[in-house]
């Protein structure tokens, strides 16, 4: 399983030249039908199974849709021009930035997700069950359906019945906004969404968001939201801040959710490894992300603070849930491989790929323009020059721009290098997919037996009699090493010699086969 996650706002973004902290009218937008048959089948070349579209949900603005019986947001409480696809505004409605015509965006969705299915591949979309938006509303729900919010008792501090809690005083948002208190009124104030349970949160909070209650009325208020989007042909949720959420709404929602869609798969946004377990045994998660474990070592190892040796205990401490351990290098939280405050230069990440893609069967993802080297050092408003991609402005991502070419992919735009790179991942994540060795063949670490091994990392995969050799090599040298093999290794896969020699290009490595 290859997921391609794109932040659908962008994909289609088409400006040369977009202003830092321009409106929509000014940078433009893109929008679903910037996914042509043409640009799913580019994306299916590199691998993909799964497509993640990133921020389909209608989540607050600055951008006035009135005319369309939106109701506008404040802006003091929106993120950037853009606003944060995590503040959601409507459970049961599409943002209608990307959206050609606003009125039928939910149908526009509805074909997005039917061609994507044609393109032979599947949906994942985002499921925010931790917060809202400060101005949620819901004008969309179906018939028949009480909103989130309506009918709580907000005298009560807590009440199992109430969707969110309520702190008997009024927001106080002065401290982070001029203005504030004469333009955004909330009394009383709800706790905000990372948990702040103050009526005056910081900075650097998600002051945007109020957190979710779960008691039974948010139970099945969540329970009804997944069922409305899995009718729609969503083939799978990735569920944002899993981990903030109790363990025991998951464990009752989920199969509720598989009973009816029995396909369905559900990722976990889970950063703290003691709950690991818990959310896939209990929750019923399918796969959660490998963040502290897999992707942290990575970063370090490139960087240069630890040795290649120290990759083995990260599959070491989830050898029991290996196969639900979702490996990625790239997403839009984290910084950019290509960045200046990573690795600098996207060949970097070479080494990194041909580990998290090749050494288990579990499912890797890729954070569009990745393949491309995309740098995300732009100072795109508020997001800032940070070497991550926006998802607060309205702004171009200049390599996934010149690659589309107006709905060409042709290639004509890229440089050589960004071609190069985009080969290279269509390589290695195909074959991660296509050859039996590393979709579904036993794993060998090779560490233990090669401790002069401190820049390279070694491993082995087979199945049926065939056996691969993969080096790993962070270092910037190209050289001949010697790869030693146990003679257990050698006797379970039918290798006759105990050591390889093979040639490793700087920040690459090698994929061969040895048996």
């Amino acid at each position: 399983m290859v997921i391609y996650q794109v932040f659908t706002r962008l994909f289609g973004a088409d400006a040369e030249n977009p202003v830092p902290n321009g409106t929509k009218k000014q940078n433009g937008c893109g929008t679903m039908s910037a996914f042509t048959m043409k640009a799913l089948e580019e994306i299916r070349t590199l691998g993909a199974t799964h497509i993640w579209y990133t921020g389909i949900i209608e989540h607050a603005t600055c951008t006035d849709y009135s005319k369309y019986g939106i109701a506008k947001d404040n802006p003091l409480i929106v993120k950037g021009r853009a606003g944060s696809p995590y503040a959601i505004k409507d459970y049961y409605d599409v943002d209608p930035d990307l959206a050609v015509k606003v009125p039928e965006r939910i149908r526009e969705y509805e074909l997005l997700i039917e061609r994507t299915h044609k393109a032979g591949m599947k949906v994942i979309q985002d499921f925010v069950p931790n917060h809202v938006a400060r101005q949620y509303h819901s004008d969309a729900c179906p018939k028949g359906c009480v909103d989130l919010g309506e009918g709580d008792d907000i005298s009560l501090n807590y009440s199992p019945e109430n969707n969110f809690y309520y702190l008997g005083e009024p927001l106080h948002l002065d401290n982070i906004l001029a203005d504030a208190e004469d333009g955004y009124q909330e009394n009383p104030a709800k706790a905000t969404g990372n948990d702040v349970f103050s009526a005056w949160p910081g900075r650097n909070d998600w002051y945007e968001t109020v957190k979710l209650n779960y008691g039974p009325s948010t139970y099945r208020k969540m329970r009804d939201i997944l069922l409305y989007w899995a009718a729609k042909g969503v083939d799978g949720f990735r569920c944002d801040m899993a981990e903030m959420v109790p363990v025991e709404f998951w464990e009752w929602v989920i199969p509720q959710i598989k009973e009816q869609y029995p396909g369905i798969i559900f990722i976990a946004e889970v950063y703290n490894p003691a709950l690991y377990r818990d959310y896939i045994y209990r929750g019923g998660f399918d796969y959660l992300y490998d963040k502290v474990g897999l992707y942290d070592k990575l970063k370090a190892v490139t960087a240069g603070w630890c040795s290649a040796q120290e990759i083995t205990g990260c599959w070491q401490s989830v050898q029991d849930i290996q196969d639900k351990m979702l490996n990625f290098l790239e997403n839009h939280d984290e910084q950019r491989i290509a960045s200046e405050f990573f690795a600098g230069d996207a060949k970097k990440g070479r080494p990194m790929l041909l580990v998290s893609a090749l050494m288990n069967t579990n499912p890797m993802m890729v954070y569009f323009g990745q393949e491309l080297g995309e740098r995300g050092m732009d100072e795109e408003g508020f997001s800032g020059r940070d070497g991550r991609t926006t998802i607060f402005d309205y702004w171009t991502v200049d390599t996934i721009r010149r690659w589309r070419n107006k709905g060409k992919f042709d290639g004509k735009l890229l440089t050589g290098s960004e071609k190069a790179l985009q080969k290279y991942y269509r390589k290695i994540l195909n074959l991660s997919a296509d050859e039996d060795a590393f979709s579904k063949g036993q794993f060998w670490d090779l560490m233990y037996v090669n401790p002069q091994l401190q820049r390279q990392y070694a491993f082995m995969r087979s199945y049926e009699g065939k056996t691969w050799l993969v080096v790993a090599n962070f270092s910037d040298g190209t050289s001949e090493i010697e790869v030693n093999i146990p003679d257990d290794a050698c006797r379970t896969f039918g290798i006759k010699s105990n050591t390889v020699r093979v040639n490793v290009k700087a920040w690459d490595g090698v994929v061969k086969r040895i048996r």
